[in-house]
């Protein structure tokens, strides 16, 4: 499985890689690591693959993913001004998703880049298989975690995304 990203970066959309053990499912809490002082997240939106595709058309992609979930991108913010992009963004369990929703319930569409172009994009560069995650940040600003926090989102009175920062 592949878990490939895009962040709007200094202005441009960048597709970036995680491994499977960025996942972090089934409410488990995310500690913040020792190994930096400046942990930020950005909410996302989580594409599951359910098809295996190349050079996918946009205008062909939604027959790619067939659910939808809502995720935090946690990103060590001082690790990626220092160029260490790796560090910055793979780490695990750097990557909390949600339930998984239907599309047509998909309420996020404030993403930096379309989900169609998002798999078109991908597909350009590497196979996608059933299983794979494609996570799109949303356009919203970037905030620094704190300890014992608790993320919590509800949709319809059911909670989709549940996250404690330890």
């Amino acid at each position: 499985m592949k878990i490939i990203g895009f962040s709007e970066i200094d202005g441009e959309v960048k597709m970036v890689l995680k491994g499977d053990s960025s996942l972090l499912v089934n409410r488990k809490p995310f500690f913040i690591p020792d190994w930096s002082e400046d942990i930020r997240m950005t909410p996302c939106v989580v594409l599951r693959v359910s098809r295996l595709g190349k050079s996918i058309g946009a205008r062909f992609a939604n027959r790619y993913y067939d659910a939808v979930a809502l995720g935090l991108n946690i990103f060590a913010a001082d690790s990626v001004a220092k160029g260490d992009w790796t560090r910055g963004w793979a780490f695990d369990f750097s990557l909390p998703v949600g339930k998984w929703i239907n599309i047509e319930d998909n309420p996020w569409q404030d993403l930096v880049i379309n989900m169609d172009e998002a798999i078109a994009r991908a597909s350009e560069v590497m196979t996608i298989r059933q299983g794979d995650m494609i996570v799109i940040d949303r356009k919203v600003a970037a905030r620094r975690l704190k300890k014992e926090e608790v993320i919590c989102v509800e949709q319809n009175n059911e909670e989709i995304l549940y996250c404690k920062i330890k």
